[in-house]
């Protein structure tokens, strides 16, 4: 059954300087979730804010007729897109549920 990132493009960190860099930090997390997250065969979709400003940047992993996870306080860089994907499709390979397994780089 499939899951998707829904990945927060506005998220913007404490420290985010427009003019040194135009995108968002929510941007660039998202261009680096959706490159491993298609090769992965993991869905994604990008919202305009979720509403966890405080916590940036956000995603959430979801699927039908499974628990939905909302996840935070990411960097954008490689390695948490890496271990945001690795745990979407953990989601996509379980019947109704996934424990965060240890060690794979997210905060849960």
């Amino acid at each position: 059954m499939t899951s998707w990132i829904t990945i927060c493009d506005t998220c913007k960190r404490e420290n985010w300087d427009p003019v040194a860099q135009p995108l968002t930090d929510g941007e660039i997390l998202a261009g680096l979730i959706e490159s491993r997250a298609e090769a992965a065969g993991v869905k994604t979709r990008r919202v305009s804010c979720m509403m966890g400003c405080a916590r940036a940047c956000n995603v959430a992993v979801q699927g039908p007729g499974k628990l939905a996870y909302v996840l935070g306080t990411f960097e954008p860089t490689a390695e948490n897109a890496k271990a945001i994907v690795q745990y979407a499709a953990l989601h996509q390979g379980s019947p109704r549920t996934v424990k965060c397994p240890t060690g794979n780089g997210l905060k849960g």
